[in-house]
């Protein structure tokens, strides 16, 4: 059974019950991901690091070596 499946299977339920339907699979998961990220952030701000551009840098020094040799 697929997400959407059990979503309107459970949608269907709470018809018949007279309650209200859950969240549609998928709805939050950019807030999820925004949240995720401003955690990230704020733990490296605790931790002294820097917040921005920690991914990029962590590229620039993991691939420098491989681009010469190409």
């Amino acid at each position: 059974m697929t997400v959407n499946q059990q979503y309107a299977l459970d949608a269907y339920r709470a018809a018949q019950r007279g309650e209200t339907a859950g969240p549609a699979p998928g709805l939050h998961d950019w807030s999820a991901v925004r949240e995720l990220r401003d955690y990230q952030r704020f733990a490296a701000v605790l931790a002294g690091r820097p917040a921005h551009g920690r991914i990029r840098a962590a590229l620039a020094r993991r691939f420098s070596g491989r681009a010469a040799g190409c």
